[in-house]
């Protein structure tokens, strides 16, 4: 891995809180996870290797690397100024990787789960992150075969980092419920928007909705405290739904499914950057962003596993459930002018149906696993 995994944790922590002393306010680097696949079965296909070296010394080669299976790929397109760089890399990075797959004999997806494809007949790829993890998490490593985008977020100041991640946990199940996009796993309908979410989230250590900590130090503590009693060894195993990150000076959401859509992705991300950007001028400015115990949030959370979109959010101030489109609308008409200020204001949109109540339109209307998946497959293929 990189410099940092060759630091002690102590180390790990000073340089962190330095990264983001003398960080950057409000880049934005989004990263989506795409299934690698047989062109004709639409199958999972263990062939990460193979794409990899094909990008051997071309600009793909530093934002295409490895995710656990050997069945997956991610994609990263660095750290971007504004939205619409970062929304015009997310496109040209899609359309080289179709390019690259067709010609290697295979295609993608970017559903959160694959609808039918085995977890016991995936590899997962031969590195020494990868081996420590299989070696500690065992079937829930195994099991993990799910595919989601994350959105980094560059905030100046290791206390103001804290105090953004506290605000962006009662956003999380509104932005999973817009990016729900896995109903079909292990061939049966799941009942869930979200099947990717219960696999992985409900089932990784140190993962889903985080504690609030008070500032850097009580966030330290914590990390600290892990190392030493040896329930970490590296920093990448806190999989919180939201953290911040310590290799880069970011804040990163991570609670959303992958999707088939460029524009669906495009959209999805631009809100989780305006929501960040957003929590950090109201910390700035003074407004209240009160901190919900996790229990709560908790609630949220299980309604947009459960019913995505299509269903019900609590809305706390309230103290009742609304449309989960509505609380999501309140979301996009609270972030300007921010997201206007950093390109992001033209991708906002709440879509009349998103990838899992689409899925399962066509389900209802007796379409086959199959046939639904390979739609979702060309939809993503339309670039631009």
């Amino acid at each position: 891995m990189g410099e940092e995994q060759r630091l002690s944790a102590s180390e790990q922590l000073v340089a962190a809180r330095a990264g983001f002393e003398g960080g950057t306010d409000f880049t934005v680097a989004v990263e989506e996870e795409f299934a690698l696949l047989d062109p004709e079965t639409l199958a999972l296909v263990n062939r990460f290797e193979e794409v990899k070296a094909a990008v051997g010394g071309s600009e793909l080669d530093e934002h295409l690397v490895g995710e656990l299976i050997a069945s997956e790929v991610e994609l990263r397109t660095g750290r971007c100024g504004d939205f619409g760089e970062a929304a015009a890399r997310i496109a040209a990075r899609r359309a080289s990787l179709h390019t690259l797959v067709r010609e290697l004999g295979m295609a993608v997806g970017a559903t959160g789960t694959h609808p039918w494809s085995r977890w016991q007949d995936q590899r997962i790829i031969d590195t020494p992150h990868y081996r420590r993890n299989n070696e500690v998490l065992r079937y829930v490593a195994w099991r993990n075969n799910t595919f989601g985008l994350h959105v980094h977020i560059g905030i100046r100041g290791p206390d103001r980092a804290i105090a953004v991640c506290n605000a962006l946990r009662r956003f999380l199940p509104e932005l999973l419920a817009l990016s729900a996009s896995s109903p079909f796993v292990e061939e049966v309908e799941s009942g869930l928007h979200s099947a990717r979410s219960q696999i992985f989230t409900r089932t990784f250590p140190r993962c889903g909705i985080p504690d609030v900590y008070d500032g850097w130090r009580g966030y330290e503590e914590y990390v600290r405290f892990l190392y030493h009693t040896g329930s970490i060894d590296e920093h990448t195993q806190l999989w919180w739904s939201v953290r911040p990150h310590l290799a880069y000076p970011t804040v990163e959401i991570r609670i959303c499914d992958a999707q088939p859509d460029l524009a669906d992705a495009q959209s999805l991300a631009a809100l989780a950057y305006a929501l960040a950007v957003r929590c950090a001028r109201a910390h700035d400015e003074g407004e209240p962003l009160p901190d919900l115990p996790a229990r709560l949030i908790e609630e949220n959370l299980w309604r947009a596993i459960r019913y995505g979109l299509s269903g019900s959010l609590i809305d706390f101030e309230r103290g009742e459930p609304v449309p989960a489109r509505a609380r999501i609308e309140q979301l996009v008409e609270w972030v300007p002018p921010v997201a206007e200020e950093l390109g992001a204001g033209t991708f906002l949109a709440v879509p009349a149906a998103n990838a899992a109540e689409r899925q399962l339109a066509r389900w209802q209307e007796g379409a086959s696993l199959e046939q639904i998946y390979a739609e979702q497959v060309r939809s993503g293929e339309r670039i631009g």
